[in-house]
Order: C-alpha cells, then sequence, then structure tokens
C-alpha cells in the first residue's frame, strides 16, 4: 500500500505531529468527505511507502529521523506573494528546507512541484519564465525533477477568478511555457513534467511519466506495486 499524505489538506504542514503520533500508534482512521460515515481504518504495518505532499517542509524536517517506513517527499514551491499564498514560508525559508531535505534523504526522492500556474496581469509569462530559471538555478544539484500543473478551474477558484483576474492559456501561451521551461531545466540538470493534465507538453520536451511511478516505489520500498 502507497499512503498519499496528503490530497485533502497539508498534513505536513499543520498535523504532522498528529501523525507521527498516529504512524506510533500503529493506525490511523481515514474519513470520507463525502460520506461521513464511510471510515476506513489504516494499519502502518500495511504500509509499503508514504508519499508526503507540503508547502511546509519544516515539520517533516523535525520528525524525519523518526519515519522508519521509505516515503518520498514532493515540495509545493511557487512563485506568487502574499497575495495568493498568505500562509506559507518565505521562498528563502522553503528552498533551504529543500536543500536540507536532498541531503538527508537524496534527490531521487525529492520532488518540487511548481503548482499551479496561473496567469493574470502581476504572474504573466515573463514573470514565470523568470521565476522558473532562478528557482533552478538556487536548487541546481539538489533536485533532479520539477512537476508543474496549472490552474484548475475548480468551484472556490471560479469564485476568486474577479478577484484574481485570472487569464485562461492560450495554445501560445503553453508553447512558451513548455519551450522554456524544458530549456531551463535542462540547463541546470533537471527534468520538468505535467502530472494529471490534460495538456501535457511532450512535443515541447516535457517528460512522460506519471506522478509518482511504480518503479520508484519499488525501488524506495523493495516491494513490487
Amino acid at each position: 500500500m502507497v499512503l498519499n499524505v496528503s490530497g485533502r489538506t497539508d498534513i505536513v504542514a499543520f498535523y504532522m505531529d498528529w501523525f507521527m503520533e498516529r504512524m506510533n500508534k500503529g493506525f490511523l482512521y481515514v474519513r470520507n468527505p463525502f460520506y461521513e460515515s464511510l471510515v476506513h481504518r489504516i494499519d502502518f504495518c500495511d504500509v509499503d511507502a508514504i508519499v508526503f505532499c507540503t508547502k511546509n517542509p519544516l515539520p517533516l524536517l523535525k520528525r524525519i529521523a523518526e519515519i522508519k517506513i521509505p516515503f518520498i517527499v514532493f515540495v509545493t514551491l511557487t512563485p506568487y506573494g502574499t497575495d495568493i499564498e498568505p500562509n506559507v514560508p518565505s521562498k528563502k525559508v522553503t528552498i533551504d528546507a529543500i536543500k536540507k531535505l536532498s541531503r538527508l534523504i537524496g534527490k531521487e526522492r525529492l520532488f518540487i512541484r511548481y503548482d499551479p500556474i496561473l496567469l493574470n496581469s502581476k504572474y504573466d509569462l515573463d514573470y514565470h519564465i523568470r521565476a522558473f530559471e532562478s528557482m533552478t538555478s538556487e536548487l541546481e544539484g539538489f533536485i533532479d525533477t520539477i512537476v508543474v500543473s496549472f490552474v484548475d478551474m475548480y468551484k472556490n477558484t471560479l469564485n476568486n477568478i474577479k478577484t484574481l483576474n485570472l487569464q485562461e492559456f492560450s495554445e501560445g501561451d503553453l508553447e512558451v511555457i513548455g519551450k522554456n521551461y524544458s530549456k531551463i531545466a535542462g540547463e541546470h540538470g533537471m527534468s520538468v513534467q505535467t502530472c494529471g493534465e490534460e495538456r501535457t507538453l511532450f512535443e515541447y520536451g516535457f517528460v512522460q511519466s506519471d506522478c509518482v511511478t511504480s518503479e520508484l516505489i519499488e525501488k524506495i520500498s523493495g516491494v513490487y506495486i
């Protein structure tokens, strides 16, 4: 079993101590968000690998030595200010934490998510290209893979379109991002890919791969998934 921590909320950022307490107890319960009466028990003895996803890896760093189950980490690192992301650490703090993680667990188990890419008058294509260049330059040697995705028009996003002045992506926008990101990532020894996106950008040099591959899980856990 591969345990995703987490898709609904940032457990690493806000509930890491709770998660470690449950790990030490040996099990946890997960409630179905659509059917409150449906609750599943997960026993950690059945967990072959953990996928941590977070915007704030600092709490993970504090408890990392206690985690005995093989794991990989996705850290979301975006170029936005507090107007978009008011409750995340500064970019410098996050980048420093990513470097520490890379030294501790190895870059083959650490991935960056540039997620999501959104466009408006402030965060335009030029801004994203400069930000991507700065990020990859800073993390050269510490990261092998960057995963990008584009803003999805969920209900909450639709409610904020006017506030954020979001612009839809044209095919020309995707081409500019695809070609520039592929070139920049390659110059810094990294690959770039999408994850679960309708537009994969393979034709512009993006790697064709899943978010988490069975080969990777097998490599870190020794268990064939």
